[in-house]
């Protein structure tokens, strides 16, 4: 591989802040060029803190250590419910060579109900909110964002696109439209830690220490979503002032008892809700590529979805890093999670081939998918917020689509930087 290769991704997270400025709702009033720097030099601070110093990388990864006990436990439940269909011991034996089956709803997806659940109780305990607070804290000195943008931030690290807002839903009726912006961006390009694990879980046969990948593509993907974001929706000074009221949390529960059943019914609706997205895409899309299969055959092979998704996002995937004899079968990846879903995108990545990628391309792949910025996340945020504060729905609505793409642009320039700090 030679310089330009390497280094090309530079040339993408250039092209993808010009995009995010031309795109502008007020190009005059742009952020300053020294913070403009900073937040740059923050994704590549946290991406070379957290991947390439041994002791900062080794402290990451030992979240796989916990996500496996995690994921004990959950099969733990799931085959005592469902028996050798949620992990159990299979009644029959295996032919020669065969794995044992793996079904996703019954033995991954239910990680995500016990993931919440946990969650929710390390919420009501503290644990979450001190860890919450302080990502606030580091957000708001370094890129001088307000408490509630910052608040939001933190929030994203380990809530859901739903239940993030909540913790800010007492200031939506009074935040700017820049900071208002900013929350939903910040929710679109990153993935709650019950998503996370059920990500990683999937991954974790095709990426190594895929957990403390996710978690490292969530956290670069914070400064790269404020950066894209203020671009694209400015604010003036003072819409960027401290709250200190932002400290108070909007989620709240009556008792440890109350946290674990209100996160696991959370935690169901997201169960089901994944169940029936994953149903419906891989529908769709089926229903899509015998469509296309009516139309004449390009270099000797019938149009698909996948095929026209990895013509339109090859080139943003080679400036951002993948060899263009990769780019193809990396755009398919995105244009998957951009349009359809990340977790969708996530199974076709985990089910390729393994000589498709290069590990480099591998890395740039995963952290560029890591966001949940697709178009039915538009509607869920929409929904969420304007439920939340209703007479701002009609804003919040204007803002959806900018959102999504400012999401996928944040993720894709996340993924630059650990192209970047790869060698191949």
């Amino acid at each position: 591989m030679d310089l330009f290769d390497q280094f090309r991704g530079l040339a993408g997270i250039a092209l993808l802040v010009l995009i995010a400025w031309a795109l502008s709702e007020n190009r005059s009033e742009r952020p300053s060029w020294r913070w403009i720097a900073g937040a740059l030099m923050l994704q590549a601070a946290l991406a070379l803190l957290i991947v390439r110093v041994p002791f900062v990388w080794s402290a990451v990864t030992l979240a796989n250590e916990a996500v496996a006990a995690i994921e004990r436990a959950t099969l733990d439940g799931s085959s005592y419910m469902f028996g050798y269909l949620g992990g159990g011991p299979l009644p029959f034996a295996l032919r020669e060579g065969a794995d044992a089956p793996v079904i996703i709803a019954f033995q991954i997806l239910p990680l995500v109900i016990v993931f919440s659940a946990l969650a929710a109780l390390l919420w009501h305990w503290g644990v979450l909110r001190w860890l919450v607070r302080g990502l606030s804290f580091l957000l708001q000195r370094t890129l001088k964002v307000s408490g509630v943008v910052g608040l939001s931030g933190g929030a994203n690290m380990f809530l859901g696109v739903v239940e993030s807002p909540l913790v800010v839903r007492a200031y939506f009726a009074r935040m700017s439209r820049a900071d208002l912006f900013q929350v939903m961006v910040l929710a679109m390009a990153t993935i709650s830690g019950a998503i996370l694990i059920l990500y990683a879980t999937t991954l974790s046969r095709t990426v190594p220490d895929a957990v403390g990948h996710m978690i490292s593509a969530s956290l670069i993907s914070l400064p790269a979503a404020l950066l894209v974001a203020k671009l694209m929706v400015p604010g003036k000074a003072d819409d960027n002032r401290d709250d200190d009221s932002a400290d108070e949390p909007g989620l709240k529960f009556e008792s440890s008892i109350d946290a674990i059943i209100k996160g696991t019914m959370d935690g169901m609706q997201l169960f089901l809700a994944v169940i029936a997205v994953i149903i419906v895409v891989f529908a769709l899309v089926s229903l899509a590529d015998q469509l296309l299969a009516l139309l004449p055959l390009v270099d000797g092979e019938a149009l698909t979805l996948k095929r026209l998704f990895g013509w339109l996002f090859a080139p943003l995937m080679w400036l951002v890093g993948i060899p263009w004899a990769e780019a193809q079968s990396a755009g398919s990846l995105m244009g998957t999670k951009a349009i359809l879903n990340e977790y969708v995108a996530y199974l076709e990545l985990a089910a390729l081939p393994e000589e498709t990628f290069s590990p480099r391309s591998l890395l740039i792949v995963t952290y560029a998918l890591c966001g949940v910025a697709n178009l039915a996340s538009i509607g869920l945020l929409v929904s969420t917020i304007g439920t939340l504060c209703p007479e701002r729905r009609g804003e919040v609505a204007g803002l959806g689509v900018r959102s999504w793409i400012a999401g996928n642009m944040a993720t894709a320039m996340t993924g630059a930087w650990i192209g970047l700090i790869t060698w191949a």
